[in-house]
């Protein structure tokens, strides 16, 4: 075997940062290089990027199927996996009907596998039953966004981080999430640029800005709302952009009329003074650009969030120009191409809504053969119907839901109550090891195909080694599960056509081939014949619905507020060394090291209180779980609130948060719940979850 060298995508967030991956003789990935004129990262990687060869490394990895015999797994052939899977499946839906299967696919799988994944669903399956981990990060920016402007999607480019006078950043912290785009915010302020953080957490972006609004958490509505008194009442808003472009004004004008800094400084905790000083900066530049992330979106209000900072933008004219525009930022590498592609139970690829009997028959013709017309479940409530024994098979891929979804005990509960559970997978992820059936999946660097950034950027990946033992992409496993369950509706020869036909029914997609992605570091979506190259900004001359619709936001409280017997409020993170549920960056021993296998945020004021010195065992408990971890005394967080991330299996913040749902999305409340914290004896080690008594574990 050769050794060589490809161009492809960084998998650990949402950047999508160009990388070079090379092989060794052995068939091994052995060396990571940033692209050096990449129009993104501009050749710098982060320190995940460049771990990229622990994460695929053939350590640890499943390299065959999987059978649950009792409490432990056997090998057994393709051949065999895919007859009892079919089997199983087939019996299910012609016992309980299709409504009680279902697919979850994966924002780290490539957009071939997820097309073919919501594919399988709807027209093998014949379920709607489709989702993925955008349900528990983005769902809110798709439906927020879509009512205001017509579009869910970041509007403008990153490199316009270069072009803003101002820069504001709320419910997000890129340095530690997206860090190449992190670094670049601050390149950006030291040029000049003018730094508006909103963060209940003193971030690393929070300490360099002129304005940090060290909000309450979940009184992000409210915020927002006294920033549009304060530009309206001043006549700080684009009048000519609001005449032509918006429709919806005067309702919103009366809407926040009343809603002064003054009236919300008890609510959000934060100074009138600097609520206006904000609104003015924003306002009043030529050019300023929001970058929002979970922060904004995990909450009930999530979608309410959303369109909040949508009417701002709009009324400030700050979008469809350059160094403008509203932008989520996506957490995980294809976060928006799983959108796209149409793993939700709600929307077909392109977002064409799945309820609509055009889009049915559009879809059943192109595939030769009835869709399914019932409306599908979420992931949650996948889960939820599972528990109440109404939903029987989940066939699912490159996630890790008991890890990583709210109320981590119930969700185990219900995958432990399915009749089949498939798992797709690189490693034994805790969700794997619930599994009657483990498949080996191949990782991004075993394969070709497409990822989609936060930018709307469909970048090609490239294969560096064959796949490990006898481990398959997704569409291919998924194409011969079709096959033994008797369809052929997944019948593609190679990736290419996978992608050919996704695009040939993806509007925003139809100006797409693999030979014009290749060319100058992919395209950006809309890409048809009114942008055959692809649209950098979104929005330049009108809305996809016409005008920008400027939808009043109500304030809603967060769900479960703190009491005497939970005071402290919980929020959780992201660390900047870690990536979801930790399966590809804790197999990083340079990574590893950096951080003890979890951690809790905590005042100093808070830990004086609780006799909790800094590194000490700490249990923290909530309604729904217990966790034991470590204490970080630090002032980055402020007295009543603390912070936990969610990568730890050992100490999961995902025992504890809550989930009570966004009523638009389903999006469960992530970013704040109600936990005690005490001291734990002096010499105590903290045990992992499995341990504790009542952890939920087997």
């Amino acid at each position: 075997m050769h050794s060589k060298v490809v161009k492809t995508v960084c998998p650990f967030c949402g950047v999508g940062c160009g990388m070079y991956l090379s092989s060794d003789a052995k068939g091994e990935v052995c060396g990571v290089a940033p692209q050096l004129d990449h129009p993104i990262s501009r050749g710098k990687l982060c320190d995940k990027g460049w771990s990229t060869v622990y994460a695929v490394s053939p350590e640890n990895r499943i390299t065959q199927p999987l059978k649950r015999e009792r409490d432990k797994f056997i090998p057994i052939s393709w051949d065999e996996v895919l007859c009892s899977i079919s089997a199983s499946l087939l019996d299910t839906i012609e016992q309980y009907g299709p409504q009680a299967v279902g697919v979850i696919s994966s924002a780290r799988a490539t957009n071939e596998d997820n097309y073919a994944a919501q594919k399988f669903a709807r027209a093998v399956l014949k379920t709607n039953n489709v989702d993925h981990c955008a349900r528990i990060c983005h769902s809110p920016t798709v439906a927020g966004l879509k009512q205001v402007l017509g579009s869910g999607a970041m509007t403008n480019s990153t490199e316009d981080v270069f072009k803003a006078d101002v820069l504001m950043v709320i419910g997000a912290d890129p340095t530690e999430n997206h860090s190449v785009l992190g670094g670049q915010i601050i390149q950006a302020k030291q040029a000049g640029a003018t730094l508006i953080v909103v963060d209940p957490r003193v971030t690393r972006l929070a300490k360099l800005a002129d304005i940090h609004l060290q909000l309450q958490p979940g009184t992000n509505t409210a915020l927002i709302n006294a920033m549009l008194h304060v530009i309206i009442a001043n006549r700080w808003h684009d009048q000519a952009f609001v005449e032509q472009r918006c429709e919806g004004f005067e309702a919103l004008a009366k809407h926040v009329e009343k809603v002064t800094p003054e009236s919300v400084e008890a609510l959000t905790g934060l100074d009138p003074q600097l609520i206006r000083q904000a609104a003015e900066y924003y306002s009043q530049s030529e050019r300023s650009m929001i970058m929002y992330g979970m922060g904004i979106t995990q909450f009930m209000a999530g979608t309410t969030n959303v369109i909040a900072l949508a009417d701002l933008a709009a009324v400030c004219g700050h979008i469809g120009k350059p160094g403008t525009g509203i932008n989520p930022l996506r957490g995980q590498n294809n976060v928006q191409g799983a959108c796209d592609m149409g793993c939700l139970p709600n929307v077909y690829p392109g977002y064409q809504l799945a309820d609509d009997p055009n889009v049915q028959a559009k879809f059943a013709a192109a595939w030769g053969g009835e869709v399914a017309s019932t409306p599908g479940l979420t992931s949650m409530g996948m889960t939820k119907a599972a528990l109440a024994g109404k939903f029987k098979s989940l066939i699912l891929f490159g996630e890790d839901p008991v890890v990583t979804d709210p109320d981590q005990n119930h969700v185990r509960e219900a995958y432990q109550a399915l009749d089949l559970l498939v798992v797709a997978e690189l490693t034994m992820t805790e969700t794997a090891k619930l599994a009657d059936f483990v498949l080996p999946a191949a990782s991004f660097a075993e394969k070709n195909g497409t990822f989609t950034n936060c930018e709307r950027r469909v970048q090609c990946i490239h294969p560096v080694i064959p796949p490990v033992g006898e481990a398959k992409g997704d569409w291919q496993w998924l194409q011969a599960l079709a096959k033994a369950m008797g369809s052929d509706q997944l019948d593609w020869p190679e990736t290419e056509a996978v992608f050919d036909e996704m695009a040939s029914l993806t509007p925003s997609y139809q100006g797409m081939n693999y030979p014009k992605l290749e060319h100058d570091y992919g395209l950006q979506w809309p890409c048809n014949d009114d942008a055959p190259q692809g649209t950098t900004i979104l929005h330049q001359q009108q809305f996809p619905i016409g005008k920008a619709r400027l939808i009043p936001a109500h304030y809603v409280p967060i769900d479960e507020p703190i009491d005497e017997d939970y005071p402290l409020l919980l929020t959780t993170n992201r660390l900047h060394f870690h990536y979801g549920c930790g399966s590809m960056s804790r197999k990083s021993p340079l990574l590893e090291r950096e951080t003890p296998p979890g951690i809790l945020f905590i005042n100093p004021r808070d830990a004086g209180r609780l006799a909790i010195k800094p590194f000490a065992a700490v249990g923290v408990r909530s309604r729904r779980g217990y966790v034991e971890t470590r204490a970080m005394v630090t002032e980055d967080v402020p007295p009543g609130v603390v912070s936990m991330p969610y990568h730890f299996k050992e100490a999961p913040s995902n025992q504890l948060t809550n989930t009570a749902q966004d009523p638009v999305t389903k999006m469960p409340e992530l970013k704040a719940c109600a936990v005690s914290v005490a001291a734990l004896p002096a010499n105590h080690e903290p045990s992992p979850v499995w341990k504790l008594k009542g952890g939920g574990y087997a």
